[in-house]
């Protein structure tokens, strides 16, 4: 039996269980069982955190010393390196994820965007000389200071959390922020251990801390509401996402929401192997369990039973290359909790009722194992205006919807609420035009890196504000002064 070591709390320097000494079940979801314990944080562990967060930043050096925040986060950055197999070994058991997944974007892909944001540290623009401007009689000397906002309540999600753990973390960090980690209570394990390797790279107290809490709401409400929390960064759901920003309101927060998304994948007519194209579209990796993944499949009319008999191929294929704990060429395992694989199979059913071919898939499978798992998914025959086509369902899940033309391609694409990724395979110059007229913060075209840690990553819409990773998502952390003096 697998297990993993306790989750416990980081605060002011310290890693300990709760103040109650309670804890909540880390539960496996390969297996529906326990694999260890966490921290129950309680209110006065909250209050602790904010006030060592808030002591760090306003009475340490942590905000104007870049020098050193540069030297301490690269030490930091260096033991998660160190600790890559420690870190798979937690995606794999507390996330769900297949090892194929967790040795690339679950943790590999974490590790080198943490470390181009430790390139992308000596590009930002700290201060900016305006020159000397005559106004009213006298010449003043002008420049412009960017410096941090303050204090950061960082709340992450489950499906990829070292990923966004890094992504908050590491750039706040490096802004000179102080930070408070929120993990989501399904994965508090993989923040638990970045709090007990911040103390190792030697990261003054109270400069990071990390709560965990079987409470989904607790601790992120208090956060949002204490005004001495200045930043709220959050990745989840858009319902979440619009309940933080009415309770923000209330203190003037600085809100920055990377929330759902129902990306979109558009395969032109002309597209270089339109057959492998569609076969690549399927939804496996990570059991879809990703915001950014593309679950809404659109293809030409003209082409709709080609696409349609490749898709077959596709999921025969892949039908018994799923679901294997200790498989290392796999990617896709179960979905995260009890309560999300209901949720997807209320989904699927609600394809059906909707009017949707059920292509492949769409049960159960308890002889993969006594955790969730769901069997591949693929709807066809879906209009837009459909819930499945329209709704994030976050689970191993395509819908399949025909287009008439370029035009109509472009506005299936955008009549959504959501505006996270995209992508578009055809001839370059014709994929292209399509891509800068799709609503989305990130767009592949003929399958281009579109999300790496060297580039900002947010979306339009209802799939949030404000942007992470690259230069862009250490300047969301910082504020500008302007400083003038006379001559």
């Amino acid at each position: 039996m697998h297990t993993l070591s306790d989750a416990n709390l980081l605060i002011n320097g310290t890693v300990r269980p709760s103040s109650n000494g309670k804890s909540f079940p880390n539960v496996s979801p390969w297996s529906g069982e326990p694999i260890g314990i966490a921290a129950e944080a309680t209110e006065c562990d909250v209050e602790e955190a904010i006030a060592a967060a808030r002591n760090a930043f306003d009475l340490s050096d942590w905000s104007y010393n870049r020098p050193l925040r540069l030297q301490l986060i690269t030490k930091f950055m260096d033991l998660l390196v160190a600790n890559r197999d420690s870190l798979v070994q937690i995606a794999r058991l507390e996330a769900g994820s297949a090892i194929g997944a967790a040795c690339f974007a679950q943790v590999d892909g974490a590790l080198n965007g943490g470390k181009e944001l430790l390139e992308c540290f000596n590009k930002v623009c700290w201060e900016e000389d305006r020159g000397v401007k005559s106004e009213f009689g006298f010449d003043s000397e002008r420049i412009i200071v960017h410096e941090p906002l303050g204090v950061v309540g960082a709340i992450t999600p489950w499906n990829v959390p070292l990923y966004v753990n890094i992504g908050k973390v590491i750039a706040a960090l490096l802004s000179g922020c102080t930070v408070i980690l929120k993990p989501a209570p399904d994965t508090p394990k993989m923040a638990s251990i970045m709090g007990e390797l911040a103390v190792e790279a030697g990261l003054p107290a109270g400069v990071f801390n990390v709560l965990t809490s079987s409470d989904p709401a607790m601790v992120g409400e208090l956060l949002v509401a204490d005004p001495r929390v200045n930043v709220i960064s959050f990745t989840g759901s858009t319902t979440v996402g619009k309940r933080i920003m009415e309770a923000g309101a209330a203190t003037l927060k600085r809100i920055f929401l990377e929330l759902g998304g129902k990306s979109v994948n558009i395969i032109l007519d002309d597209a270089p192997d339109f057959t492998m194209a569609v076969m690549r579209s399927i939804v496996v990796f990570h059991a879809g369990q990703g915001c950014a993944i593309p679950t809404r499949l659109l293809v030409p009319k003209s082409r709709y039973t080609e696409a349609v008999e490749a898709l077959k191929m596709a999921y025969a294929g892949f039908a018994d290359n799923w679901g294997n704990m200790d498989s290392p060429e796999q990617m896709m395992g179960p979905v995260i909790s009890q309560k999300q694989h209901d949720r997807v199979l209320s989904y699927i059913e609600l394809g059906k009722q909707e009017g949707a071919t059920l292509l492949v898939g769409g049960k159960s499978r308890p002889d993969k194992g006594t955790g969730y798992f769901i069997e591949p998914t693929c709807f066809v025959d879906v209009d837009n205006k459909m819930r499945i086509a329209q709704e994030e369902i976050f689970g191993p899940v395509l819908v399949v919807i025909p287009f008439e033309d370029d035009e109509d391609a472009i506005r299936l694409a955008n009549e959504s609420n959501y505006a996270l990724g995209g992508a578009v395979t055809g001839s370059k110059e014709r994929a292209m035009k399509v891509a800068k007229r799709i609503s989305a913060g990130a767009v592949s075209v003929n399958g281009g890196m579109s999300i790496t840690g060297d580039l900002p990553f947010g979306g339009f819409k209802g799939s949030g504000m404000g942007r992470e990773w690259g230069v862009e998502g250490i300047q969301e952390f910082l504020d500008t002064k302007v400083i003038a003096s006379s001559v």
